[in-house]
């Protein structure tokens, strides 16, 4: 089946934060250390999760199957650990579109680092925002905003492997943003939607586990 590039549209006041500390360059905020010594990646901690594959099939009687003719970029998580020296309480979700990663704080001066796909050029936004609601496997709708730019998408797709929000999605307050899954994962750590983050389905899986209603999502420029 066809694969759509899944957008949305909207637009909120930018905010800055920081304290993160990884093996990438930080460009939001104040400079930051890059010292290797002051980040460490540990072992994950749902190896359950890992396999030969990370591109998970809808729910069958035996639970998630992998998906063995998935492309190569879908194969391994990219959850890692790393330091966190900022003042976001654990459970808050911290997302740096200029870095292309999401963060979750963890107690202990941690958080978890995640790969993300972000909003093209025209489509960054920064703001404040609470999670609103999760769905697995959710149904597509594209805003009438989307239409107009594309006519040819259908107007309703149920939720499944081809569904352009992949496993999981994680909306932020009312707005049309979602952090969800993918059924593009070579996207993952590109600029390719209108505002939306897109995950490995392995990893918004694990992220939609751990992540509790009401908590804080900050998205930095």
């Amino acid at each position: 089946m066809r694969r759509f590039v899944f957008a949305c549209a909207f637009a909120a006041t930018l905010i800055g934060t920081a304290g993160i500390a990884s093996a990438g360059p930080v460009s939001v905020g104040e400079p930051m250390s890059l010292d290797p010594a002051d980040y460490r990646e540990v072992a994950f901690l749902f190896p359950f999760e890992r396999g030969p594959s990370t591109y998970y099939r809808q729910p069958s009687q035996s639970g998630y199957q992998a998906n063995y003719q998935a492309e190569p970029a879908a194969r391994s998580t990219t959850r890692t650990m790393v330091s966190y020296a900022g003042r976001e309480a654990p459970g808050t979700i911290l997302i740096s579109t200029t870095q292309r990663r999401l963060y979750l704080v963890q107690p202990g001066g941690r958080a978890l680092m995640y790969s993300i796909g972000v909003g093209r050029q025209g489509f960054q936004w920064g703001g404040t925002h609470s999670v609103s609601r999760k769905e697995e496997w959710p149904d597509w709708r594209p805003p009438s905003e989307m239409l107009k730019r594309r006519p040819d998408l259908p107007r309703y797709m149920a939720g499944g492997e081809d569904n352009p929000l992949g496993a999981r999605a994680i909306y932020l307050g009312s707005t049309l943003y979602r952090i969800h899954g993918s059924n593009e994962p070579e996207t993952i750590g590109q600029a390719v939607s209108s505002g939306c983050f897109r995950m490995l389905n392995a990893d918004v899986i694990d992220l939609y586990n751990r992540v509790r209603l009401g908590a804080k999502v900050v998205v930095m420029r």
